[in-house]
């Protein structure tokens, strides 16, 4: 049955498989139609990430802004300093930050000094080490 479709050429030294005129065009329309069905996909995956990223974006101007309303000039200047030598670091006093504010734990802009001290109790709560003891257990 494959064969049907299939007619063979002798060419000098090789020989040549042409498709029947018909199969060609069936297989052409196919592959059309799984390439419009894969640009369609990636159409509506591209307008997902847009929307994806859109939310982020939306969520970091809120973020910033809540940011803005609950730091002094000068704590959002440090903590943007600090930003530029430890993102992830800047990232997680934000958070704690905006977590107490959530909380209702912040009743005033948190300013430069007050910043300073939460930035020294991250620092020691996070460079304290766990003390591992080895012993031997050879009696």
């Amino acid at each position: 049955m494959f064969m049907e479709h299939l007619h063979l050429e002798l060419n000098s030294d090789y020989v040549v498989l042409q498709a029947d005129p018909e199969l060609e065009a069936i297989r052409q329309r196919r592959m059309q139609e799984l390439m419009a069905q894969r640009g369609m996909g990636s159409q509506q995956n591209s307008e997902q990430e847009k929307a994806q990223e859109e939310a982020k974006r939306e969520a970091e101007e809120q973020r910033q802004m809540m940011l803005s309303q609950i730091l002094s000039s000068e704590a959002r200047e440090r903590l943007s300093r600090i930003a530029l030598v430890k993102p992830e670091k800047a990232r997680g006093v934000e958070d704690v930050i905006l977590r107490a504010a959530r909380m209702g734990q912040i009743v005033e802009k948190v300013s430069e000094p007050t910043l300073i001290k939460l930035l020294e109790d991250i620092n020691t709560r996070t460079t304290q080490q766990t003390k591992v003891t080895v012993s031997d257990a050879i009696h």
